[in-house]
């Protein structure tokens, strides 16, 4: 629990980040941004689906058209979040020297959109107002 602490004052401070370990090579560190870039990329389509959702399926359920925009929204803010703290993690990482962290946010993240996915499956089989 320290380190995820440690990690939330490194979003805010990231230059803290080189009081760490030695410099890496500038291409690992970028790739990391890369990355970083690409999770908040599906962050916001994931928050754009749930907006879709909610706006653009009027004639769905209310239930089954709020739980899904809930979930894709919910599952844009935890990619977003999920992308700044394997930032730093990374960061972190390679600056000591350190085998890159593992993370089971994919798995999670897969999951959910599965979900929704089977969920709008359903919707679309048994028909908009149910």
């Amino acid at each position: 629990m320290i380190e995820f602490v440690r990690n939330v004052r490194l979003w805010f401070a990231p230059e803290h980040i080189r009081e760490e370990g030695g410099t890496p090579d500038y291409r690992f560190s970028l790739a990391n941004e890369r990355t970083f870039l690409a999770w908040l990329r599906t962050a916001l389509a994931l928050i754009g689906g749930g907006f879709a959702v909610d706006q653009f399926l009027p004639d769905l359920r209310w239930g089954w058209r709020v739980g899904l925009a809930l979930a894709l929204l919910g599952a844009g803010v935890l990619c977003s979040l999920r992308a700044l703290n394997h930032w730093v993690r990374c960061e972190r990482a390679m600056r000591r020297g350190e085998d890159l962290p593992a993370s089971r946010f994919p798995t999670l993240l897969s999951l959910v959109i599965a979900v929704v996915a089977v969920a709008m499956v359903v919707v679309v089989l048994v028909g908009w107002a149910g």
